[in-house]
């Protein structure tokens, strides 16, 4: 089980949370077309190594958190709300 120190409830199991999704995705411009959309929602890679994605703290304080975690290991790296700068590996950017 993932422990998940969220920046306001402190450290908590993932049975608290929800998986929401990449973090490292950009959403096409409007005016991009069905093909950018369609690879935007349904397409995406399985990495292996670090990964940034977006939890949601449902259990908690209902914040949507970035957690930088590791897919192999499930070591997580940096958890930081939306606004903030990531913390991101070298790896991953």
């Amino acid at each position: 089980m993932l422990r998940i120190p969220c920046p306001h409830c402190g450290v908590r199991d993932e049975t608290e949370f929800r998986y929401r999704g990449d973090a490292t995705l950009t959403r096409p411009a409007a005016d991009a077309g069905d093909t950018a959309f369609t690879r935007y929602v349904y397409e995406r890679n399985n990495p292996k190594g670090w990964h940034a994605e977006w939890w949601l703290h449902v259990a908690g304080c209902r914040a949507v958190l970035r957690v930088v975690r590791h897919t192999v290991t499930h070591g997580i790296h940096s958890v930081t709300l939306p606004h903030e700068p990531a913390d991101i590996p070298v790896e991953l950017r």
